[in-house]
């Protein structure tokens, strides 16, 4: 049951972090990538680290502290840079579509790791699914705007440091509590967002921001970073690995629907296929029942 628990808990994540992929292809023309991290996770430290203190939050044992921090960094800092640079060549959507190859890298870095065993019924979901991701960013790639396949290339290659993240979070999050790690290792990553903003100058674009961008700034903060990882952490202590990467598909769906609000992008035939594909997948990969 409290593995169920844990998948219910990252769909819900899940879902936020669809609607944040929207909101990141809204500002993407009023900040570069290292601004938008920026205002990511500053915003979401700001909400995150009261909350663990008044809830008086396990932190990571002294010996844990590097290696939670270079977690934190790695994801945090170097992950959502390269995400943004992604979302900047290509849609939300279609972005989205190409982080749902989270699964795979999850379950071959856990496999690889020898955290989790590599199944023929988890490889067989997810070959759907990836087989069904690319013949949709593909079939969809003439109606896409300009380079959009380096923007999908730059997202496959990005989620290798969030499948790390996910598989090697869990024994961190364990020793201390899911909020402590997710403080320490988010504020390390908007630490090192911040400094080099100011080294390169790209806070400075902040200034430019109407109430428009700021509202929806805060959103990305509060919902698609705090709220949203404060989820996935708790995920992460419930569920495996692999399980909560999955939920990683339905990803697509909520940065579509807002998009096609947002910013104009359309709903394709293509990238219904792609989502069929990675539903089935779902089922496949999350109902293999355990060896007894």
């Amino acid at each position: 049951m409290d593995e169920w628990i844990g998948v219910a808990i990252a769909l819900v994540s899940s879902c936020l972090g669809g609607t944040a992929a929207a909101i990141t292809r809204y500002l993407v023309g009023n900040a570069d990538p290292i601004t938008l991290a920026i205002l990511r996770w500053a915003i979401g430290f700001v909400c995150i680290f009261p909350a663990a203190m008044l809830l008086r939050a396990k932190w990571p044992p002294r010996e844990d502290w590097a290696a939670v921090a270079a977690l934190g960094f790695a994801f945090f800092g170097v992950f959502f840079v390269l995400y943004n640079i992604a979302i900047s060549y290509t849609t939300a959507a279609r972005a989205s579509l190409a982080l749902a190859t989270l699964p795979l890298s999850t379950m071959v870095v856990g496999a690889v790791l020898g955290i989790e065993p590599l199944t023929v019924r988890k490889s067989i979901g997810v070959l759907i699914a990836m087989l069904g991701v690319g013949a949709a960013l593909a079939s969809g790639l003439s109606a896409a705007p300009p380079g959009a396949w380096r923007g999908e290339l730059i997202m496959i290659a990005a989620v290798l440091c969030m499948a790390f993240y996910n598989v090697l979070s869990r024994p961190f999050i364990r020793r201390s509590s899911a909020l402590g790690f997710l403080t320490v290792g988010m504020g390390t990553g908007a630490l090192a967002l911040v400094v080099v903003g100011v080294m390169t100058g790209s806070v400075a674009a902040l200034r430019e921001f109407g109430v428009p961008q700021w509202i929806a700034g805060l959103y990305l903060g509060v919902a698609g970073g705090a709220l949203a990882f404060i989820l996935w952490v708790l995920a992460l202590e419930r569920a495996s690995p692999t399980r909560v990467a999955n939920t990683m598909t339905v990803n697509p769906i909520a940065a579509s629907l807002l998009a096609t609000q947002l910013v104009g992008e359309p709903i394709t035939p293509n990238l219904v296929a792609g989502l069929i594909a990675v539903f089935a997948e779902i089922w496949i990969a999350t109902s293999e029942r355990r060896a007894g």
